[in-house]
C-alpha cells in the first residue's frame, strides 16, 4: 500500500500545474451552475414572474389573477398557455397588461363585486386588493358590526367553532394536565 499512495504522489507531482488549474476551474463551474439556476425574470403589472414558468402558471404570480382569470387573459390576448414567459414579447406583455387594467371578464370570474361605495363591479389588482381590505374592515368596525367586533377581537368571523381552535395565548382548560407530569400519590395510612 505504501507503495501505491508514492506512486500517485509522483504522478501528481508529474501533471503540470496548469492542467490541473483547468480541472479544479471545471470543476467550480459546473457546481456554481448546478447552485444557482438563473432565469429571466419578467415585469407584469407591478408583479415579478419567473420567465421559467408557462404564461398560464406564472401569471398567477400576480396577486388578484386566478387560474380562471389567467386562462381567460391567455385566450383574448390569442398567447399559448404553454409557452414560457420568458418568451414573450414587450408588446404581448403590454397586451396582457391592457387586459388585465381594462377587463371584460364576465361578473362572476371579478373579485370585487359590487362595491359598498360606488356599487359597480371591478376586478382589483396588486396591492389595490389589500387597500380595499383593510378600508372594509375598518368601515366594518367603525359602524360596530358583529363582523367588526370579531375582527377587532381577533376572532374568526365565519362562524368557526372557537372552543377548540382559535386558543393562542391561552391556558390549558381545567382538567388538562400535562403528559409528562404524574398524579401524585395518595399517602398509605
Amino acid at each position: 500500500m505504501a507503495e501505491e499512495t508514492k506512486k500517485s504522489e509522483q504522478k501528481a507531482k508529474e501533471k503540470p500545474v496548469e492542467v490541473r488549474k483547468e480541472k479544479e476551474a471545471k470543476k467550480r463551474s459546473i457546481s456554481i451552475e448546478k447552485e444557482a439556476p438563473v432565469g429571466r425574470i419578467i415585469r407584469i403589472s407591478q408583479s415579478d414572474v419567473p420567465g421559467s414558468k408557462n404564461v398560464y402558471a406564472g401569471l398567477t404570480r400576480i396577486k388578484g389573477v386566478s387560474w380562471s382569470i389567467s386562462n381567460a387573459v391567455c385566450r383574448i390576448s390569442g398567447v399559448d398557455k404553454n409557452r414560457k414567459v420568458e418568451t414573450l414579447s414587450k408588446e404581448e406583455v403590454q397586451k396582457i397588461e391592457e387586459i388585465l387594467k381594462n377587463h371584460n371578464f364576465p361578473k362572476y370570474m371579478l373579485n370585487r363585486r359590487n362595491d359598498f361605495l360606488s356599487g359597480q363591479d371591478s376586478h382589483l389588482l396588486g396591492s389595490n386588493i389589500d387597500l380595499a381590505k383593510e378600508l372594509d374592515i375598518k368601515r366594518l368596525k367603525k359602524i360596530r358590526s358583529f363582523r367588526g367586533w370579531r375582527h377587532a377581537l381577533g376572532q374568526p368571523t365565519r362562524g368557526q367553532s372557537t372552543k377548540a381552535h382559535f386558543r393562542a395565548n391561552r391556558k390549558k382548560g381545567v382538567g388538562l394536565r400535562d403528559k409528562k407530569t404524574k398524579p401524585a400519590e395518595k399517602p398509605k395510612a
